[in-house]
């Protein structure tokens, strides 16, 4: 097969290393692949296929001016340059995120020439990213949200979705995506590590345990969370992150939490990663890897640390690692909820800012207001003792909470763990280890993303007809109970 992968930017992590494993599982098998990106890849040796530049395929902010018709033009024109003539299918990332505007209708007059398609999402404008989503609502759909889901997901035989996990899969069924046409393709895992799963090995540091959270500390990664975890621990334990937010917006948020940390002496390091340049002997170096997030689209974090022999401790994401766990992959030592006192924090002025969050995103998504959505949210984040998990609460009142922990320590005592719960044992270890190795490795990626390719090659090329219909994807994004204060 001739395979044109194409993505806006080649940056290290995320997406690129999903597209780094596609080229490694598909030019392995003896399939011609071309990488079409709007950005040069900042490690041009990590992917096995021929990297072609286009400029107008970058972000909206910094891309060259070009209608969709001409991005379409220089999409086809590299491509058949870099595999000799045109590809036999176009596998496209995040599409319908609203980084680039020319991109989605571009890819309709693909289809409509009868290319195949596979448009997989890894993020969602409709999941949390309002600005991308009115942007898009303003500038392609002409503020009519059906017209915008015409570009956005469009319906023909020759125009598959992957999706990342069940969640995903689901909510773009009950939009309207075929079953036929929708597939599940859960990302590939590899640190280096294939064959035999890695052996469980002991933490270096004698009595200092490190619970490292290898993460890019964004918002949404809730390194509040990790904060809390410092302040409550005994001594001898130590807390890290592994790197620093890129993104300009992030960076405030980054340093405030960083100056906290300093100010109230708790046991923790940032963006240890920077400091060492064997990540692999840093992770091994841990006590166990821990992750807070509050979302993910994948969920990495929860497969890799088996490979090399390391437990896994933090913060459950059922809707993401159901897909786990009907695996095999015993994930019991997780939590859902870490719940705190209300009275920690000025309850009502937290209302005021959810009820603030819900009407903003109602606003952005055109989504009319239930008279129910705020007590919807409260009920989700607040339990029967009145206590709230502490992932619901934006960084204000999360400060807020460490602050009277690190004052009183007495405090503790409302706090159900004073450390992560941790489950572990060579035997746990082991065993999630296998799950990963069978399920999550290169081989059973490139099984899985060529049964998709061979669907799509088999299926007959027809005119769009129909879309799929994105109010149901806010709908179920936009659910109140869904609603985490980091992720607004």
């Amino acid at each position: 097969m001739r395979i044109a992968i194409v993505h806006f930017h080649l940056q290290t992590g995320g997406v690129t290393r999903v597209i780094e494993h596609a080229c490694q599982a598909l030019t392995s098998a003896g399939h011609q692949v071309a990488v079409l990106s709007g950005e040069p890849p900042q490690n041009p040796g990590a992917l096995s296929a021929e990297v072609a530049v286009v400029p107008a395929l970058g972000y909206e902010e910094r891309r060259p001016p070009a209608t969709p018709e001409r991005l379409r033009l220089t999409l086809e024109g590299e491509a058949a340059r870099c595999l000799g003539s045109a590809p036999d299918l176009w596998h496209v990332h995040n599409h319908c995120l609203g980084k680039n505007l020319a991109l989605p209708e571009a890819l309709c007059q693909l289809a409509e020439q009868g290319q195949r398609l596979l448009l997989q999402p890894h993020d969602y404008s409709e999941d949390g990213r309002p600005a991308l989503y009115r942007r898009m609502l303003e500038r392609i759909g002409d503020q009519d949200g059906a017209r915008l889901a015409a570009r956005l997901y469009p319906l023909a035989p020759q125009i598959h979705y992957a999706a990342l996990n069940a969640r995903d899969h689901d909510f773009l069924a009950a939009a309207g995506v075929p079953s036929s046409r929708l597939h599940r393709l859960p990302n590939a895992v590899s640190l280096g590590v294939e064959g035999a799963p890695a052996q469980p090995e002991s933490a270096a540091g004698g009595e200092r345990r490190l619970w490292l959270y290898p993460t890019r500390a964004i918002r949404r990664k809730n390194v509040g969370e990790l904060l809390l975890w410092a302040a409550l621990a005994d001594p001898g334990n130590e807390f890290a992150t592994t790197q620093a937010p890129q993104n300009p917006n992030e960076q405030a948020i980054y340093r405030r939490w960083v100056a906290l940390s300093e100010a109230l002496e708790l046991p923790v390091r940032f963006a240890l990663g920077a400091e060492t340049r064997d990540f692999h002997a840093l992770l091994r170096s841990s006590h166990a890897l821990i992750t807070t997030s509050v979302a993910e689209g994948f969920g990495l974090a929860f497969l890799e640390p088996w490979l090399i022999g390391r437990p896994l401790a933090g913060r459950d994401l059922p809707e993401i690692t159901c897909d786990f766990g009907a695996d095999g992959l015993d994930l019991s030592g997780l939590y859902q909820r870490l719940p705190v006192p209300l009275s920690w924090i000025d309850s009502e002025a937290l209302r005021q800012r959810l009820d603030h969050a819900l009407a903003s995103a109602a606003r952005a998504y055109g989504r009319p207001r239930a008279p129910d959505d705020l007590e919807r949210a409260w009920h989700a984040a607040v339990d029967q003792q009145a206590r709230i998990d502490f992932g619901r609460l934006d960084e204000q009142a999360q400060e807020q909470v460490i602050r009277h922990v690190c004052a009183d320590r007495s405090a503790r005592t409302a706090v159900e763990r004073t450390s992560p719960p941790l489950a572990a044992g060579a035997q746990l270890l082991q065993r999630n280890a296998a799950v990963v190795g069978r399920e999550y490795l290169i081989a059973g990626y490139r099984m899985r993303l060529e049964a998709i390719y061979q669907a799509l090659l088999e299926a007959p090329a027809v005119p769009i007809a129909g879309h799929a219909d994105a109010t149901r994807l806010i709908e179920r994004f936009q659910a109140p109970e869904r609603l985490y204060l980091l992720r607004t």
